[in-house]
């Protein structure tokens, strides 16, 4: 095993976990619907920067998730130790600027499902900027239909209220975790992405209560038309 492997154990066990339990007090429900075993996708809303180490946290299988491109290519010796902590913390590079680019985060996505691990998405793209959900962007979809792994639909509240907009590090607070049953695309491959993605969208609703923006949340703290 190499040093980078030792990174998730210790951080969720040793380093982070700790604190972040006594700080945010986590109270799940239905973590009996994430598999104890084979790939599966969880599809969870996304309130704020902590949202990608709470579902690490709760969760005992380790979660693999797409992380900016800029975390891995910070220069020098801190930028080197920055990208492998990343990795070992099971984040996958993706470069934003969209056509290839996301064919390849889709790819390597794909690639942790078909190995039978846990991926994490935030079907909404980034973060809300009200504290609404935001109409999903397709990638869940196609990710779920290429594979046949079943979507689980996460609820994350709370997340905003201990780190709000600008707030870099978080303030102690209870975060409650929601997990609702698992969505089977499997059989439907005819099933548009669009009409999958707007179901599992729907299921994060349910779980959240958080009201619905039928448009886009764009980076920076806006919404935009819907598009396909």
């Amino acid at each position: 095993m190499d040093a980078e492997r030792l990174v998730y154990p210790l951080m969720k066990h040793v380093v982070l976990g700790p604190p972040m339990r006594l700080a945010f007090r986590p109270r799940v429900t239905g973590l009996r619907n994430v598999p104890r075993g084979g790939p599966v996708i969880l599809a969870a809303n996304h309130l704020a920067f902590i949202d990608s180490f709470v579902l690490p946290l709760v969760v005992p299988r380790q979660v693999f998730f797409l992380g900016k491109n800029e975390y891995f290519t910070r220069p020098g010796r801190p930028g080197r130790a920055q990208a492998a902590f990343f990795r070992g913390v099971g984040a996958i590079a993706v470069d934003r600027s969209g056509g290839a680019a996301a064919e390849a985060a889709l790819d390597a996505s794909a690639a942790v499902l078909e190995r039978g691990d846990v991926f994490a998405i935030h079907p909404e793209g980034t973060r809300s900027p009200d504290g609404r959900l935001y109409r999903g962007r397709t990638g869940v979809a196609r990710l779920a239909l290429r594979t046949g792994a079943p979507v689980v639909p996460v609820a994350l509240l709370g997340t905003d209220r201990v780190q709000p907009p600008g707030r870099a590090v978080p303030k102690p607070g209870r975060i409650d975790v929601r997990i609702g049953a698992a969505l089977d695309f499997s059989r439907r491959a005819e099933t548009s992405v669009r009409a999958v993605t707007d179901e599992i969208i729907r299921s994060i609703q349910q779980l959240s209560g958080q009201d619905y923006v039928d448009e886009y949340a764009r980076r920076g703290g806006s919404a935009g038309r819907p598009r396909d």
